[in-house]
């Protein structure tokens, strides 16, 4: 293993690089913003512009590397990455900073898509599995490492995002002295609503609602922190726990999921969630031990909601469709991921310690009633039918090329060959 191992080995440490960069930037922000006093709204649409870059990266990036290059592409995205968080130094405004961020979000999408389209070509179909794993925890410890990074600096001054900037900047290096040769064109998607809840309404709804509720809680938890007055070593542990804890949860939820009806299982990690909401809102808790027990709950909830979504719409998709599934998907959870950081920001601002638990639990009943009606409409997938659980990194992370890792993406290179898949929107 360890010899197959070693020729990706660069491109995923510039991967690591650039997530460690992303994990820094991600709670300097808002950290940073609410030292400036920038109303809550604005530090919501942070994530608001986010969210809109990274869909944006998502669809136009296969056009621009289809045109220069993945190389070139790579580097001119981070470059502009190393550029927007440096520039936020210069102008401390919430409309630039909203600006810069949707640019960055581009960018980070663009370039991890790149990324893992190098990993895809170079992935032998037998590892692709402990390759998309490896990746998957390589990345998720690296966004906790740029998390953690927030205590040894000051969010006041320049430090940390000048560190952030070295890690864009480093993410360069590995790809551009590798000896990799260029992957195949990027894969491209779009959004077919129709054939998308027609193939699982579910699937649809819970992607919009997830979406929102994670990119909600992922921008403006350092800001609820900080009405807490929690300090910023505290904050940095609320934001990365949640993350470890929705990893370890993987592994409990993925055999559940593999055994029952996964809506379920969707419904029983709502209910976890949703008491997690109706802790913070109703008892309002202020002391760091009982805020870091909840969040860490919170998170071995809402960071297992999308990969069972992707199982069960997966479970529902024609032979050959998993690719188009999933990436319509995680447009769903980019849309939610615009509106949710809107609303709670917007909430947030007249319910400092409560309006950010308000809205996720808006978000966790719907998908709970949802589920609930779906299951009394339609039986479920038998479990000789289902599709294998694979765990995934939270979708704000996520892109189309990540579907192509994905090991269960082998049976849509099988239908290319094969039989031509059935039209999506006949399921």
């Amino acid at each position: 293993m360890r010899h197959h191992l070693l020729p990706i080995f660069a491109i995923m440490l510039g991967s690591v690089f650039l997530m460690v960069a992303g994990g820094i930037q991600g709670l300097v922000l808002p950290l940073r913003g609410s030292l400036e006093a920038f109303p809550t709204l604005s530090l919501g649409l942070l994530g608001t512009g986010w969210a809109i870059g990274y869909i944006a990266g998502c669809i136009y990036t296969p056009r621009l590397v289809r045109r220069v290059g993945h190389i070139r592409t790579f580097g001119a995205m981070a470059a502009v990455c190393v550029i927007s968080v440096l520039l936020t130094l210069l102008f401390i405004n919430p409309a630039g900073w909203i600006i810069l961020r949707a640019a960055t979000g581009f960018c980070f999408a663009g370039a991890a898509m790149i990324v893992e389209s190098w990993l895809n070509e170079r992935a032998e179909d037998r590892y692709r599995g402990r390759v998309f794993a490896l990746y998957s925890m390589a990345n998720l410890a690296a966004v906790m490492a740029g998390q953690m990074m927030i205590p040894l600096g000051n969010p006041a001054n320049h430090v940390l995002f000048v560190l952030a900037a070295i890690f864009y900047a480093l993410a360069v290096l590995p790809t551009a002295v590798s000896t990799a040769s260029a992957p195949k064109p990027l894969v491209e998607t779009g959004l077919d609503l129709k054939a998308l809840w027609r193939n699982s309404p579910i699937a649809f709804a819970a992607a919009f609602l997830i979406g929102a509720s994670n990119s909600a809680y992922g921008t403006l938890g350092a800001v609820f922190g900080e009405n807490l007055s929690l300090g910023t070593a505290t904050i940095a542990l609320m934001m990365s726990l949640p993350i470890l804890a929705g990893a370890a949860m993987q592994i409990p939820v993925g055999y559940l999921s593999d055994k029952f009806d996964r809506r379920l299982v969707l419904m029983g990690v709502a209910v976890m969630a949703l008491a997690v909401d109706i802790y913070f809102v109703v008892l309002q808790p202020d002391q760091a031990l009982p805020v870091l027990i909840a969040a860490t709950v919170f998170g071995a909830a809402i960071y297992t909601v999308y990969p069972i979504i992707i199982a069960h719409a997966s479970d529902k998709a024609a032979p050959g469709a998993f690719i188009k599934v999933s990436g319509g998907l995680l447009l769903m959870y980019g849309i939610g991921g615009i509106a949710g950081p809107i609303l709670s920001g917007w909430i947030m601002g007249a319910l400092p310690k409560q309006g950010l638990f308000i809205t996720t639990l808006s978000a966790h009943i719907l998908i709970l009633v949802y589920a609930a009606v779906r299951i009394s409409q339609e039986k479920a997938v038998p479990e000789e039918e289902k599709s294998d659980y694979v765990g995934m990194m939270p979708g704000r992370y996520a892109t189309p090329e990540t579907s192509a890792l994905d090991p269960r993406s082998m049976e849509d290179e099988t239908a290319e060959w094969g039989d031509t898949p059935e039209p999506l929107d006949q399921h």
